[in-house]
């Protein structure tokens, strides 16, 4: 059966760890050629299926890259506001008392 043969194939692998248990592009490539290997060759899978998969994947990783580095820019815009504020208080005068008339 071609499932038994797919789990002694890969039986020691373990995943790449990123963030818990997400799969990374590695993982997907060798999903993707075990998945080949192993399908019908008188049904094999639809060409735009697989297409659409590795799009879905690539759009994936773009967005999750485009959102580490909104995260960055975040970060470095609120330390320059900090930063600014700091400065802007260092220097601010501090409120003089108003004089009181002396008689």
């Amino acid at each position: 059966m071609a499932v038994d043969s797919i789990g002694t194939q890969y039986q020691n692998y373990s995943p790449t760890q990123l963030k818990g248990q997400q799969l990374d592009q590695k993982d997907f490539l060798r999903l993707m050629t075990a998945q080949l290997s192993q399908q019908d060759p008188f049904n094999p899978v639809d060409n735009q299926q697989m297409v659409a998969q590795m799009a879905q994947f690539s759009s994936l990783a773009g967005v999750s890259e485009t959102n580490t580095v909104l995260k960055s820019i975040s970060e470095q815009l609120a330390a320059q506001t900090a930063l600014l504020k700091d400065i802007k208080a260092a220097q601010t005068p501090p409120a003089t008392p108003p004089a009181t008339p002396t008689t």
